[in-house]
């Protein structure tokens, strides 16, 4: 009988208990399991038709391998269950993702995720990319695991990333329009007959450093985009907004 007629009727069968076990195994575990698959493989084949084989395990192997990239990066989304994450960071790790590609998910999730309610938590994951770039594996990778825990505990808020997606929103409908004359400079004799730079109220001059001037275009009434939760830092953040609101309504 030959190799590959004796093989043909047995291939879907040892495929099937490569993937079943394989499965069950993590990181290094895993490509040691499928890289003993292929040799057996190669022991019961010859020729042409183990390369194609081969080639079939090798696309497994691959398969795995991003099915446990995608099922580590929804865990990373799991930003509050710190448990969690590290063990994801470290299984995203043993599947060969590279360290790098984890610090930039963790800068994302900083800006988006955290935003303001922890303006340190940027500054943390800017820090860790700048450690590994610095120091490589393994080490640096002790840097990204900080920063993932520091991401996983600090505030979440979202506003920051929502006040920026509507206020695109509004200038794009809105189109392009000129700010307030008031506030813009009149260089020239007809502009200044035009009314540029007329009334304008400089800040510091003014009590509580605030003039409560209006710099929304003429022409597009007065929003809120960014509104801050009561959480970490843009509690504070709220506080001065509200403040500043009082002050505007009280000098029209």
């Amino acid at each position: 009988m030959s190799g590959s007629s004796w093989l043909s009727p047995r291939l879907g069968y040892i495929l099937f208990l490569v993937e079943r076990t394989s499965a069950k195994q993590r990181g290094p575990a895993r490509g040691l399991y499928l890289g003993l698959a292929v040799t057996i493989l190669a022991v019961l084949a010859y020729g042409a038709y183990i390369t194609i084989q081969f080639a079939g395990v090798r696309k497994l192997q691959s398969e795995l391998v991003d099915r446990n990239r995608r099922d580590s990066l929804q865990l990373l989304r799991i930003q509050n269950d710190l448990n969690s994450i590290a063990l994801a960071m470290r299984d995203m790790l043993d599947a060969g993702e590279p360290p790098l590609y984890i610090a930039r998910r963790v800068v994302r999730m900083a800006i988006e995720d955290i935003g303001l309610a922890d303006p340190q938590a940027l500054m943390i994951a800017n820090a860790a990319k700048d450690a590994y770039d610095f120091l490589g594996s393994p080490e640096g990778e002790l840097a990204i695991a900080q920063a993932v825990l520091y991401v996983a505990t600090a505030p979440k808020s979202n506003a920051a990333y929502k006040a920026y997606g509507a206020a695109m929103r509004t200038a794009k409908d809105a189109g392009s329009l000129l700010p307030p004359k008031h506030i813009l400079n009149a260089p020239t004799r007809l502009m200044q007959e035009e009314g540029y730079g007329r009334g304008y109220a400089y800040d510091h001059d003014e009590a509580e450093a605030f003039s409560g001037q209006n710099y929304f275009p003429e022409a597009l009434p007065r929003q809120q985009f960014y509104n801050p939760p009561e959480r970490g830092f843009e509690r504070e953040i709220r506080k001065r907004l509200e403040y500043w609101a009082k002050l505007r309504k009280e000098r029209g």
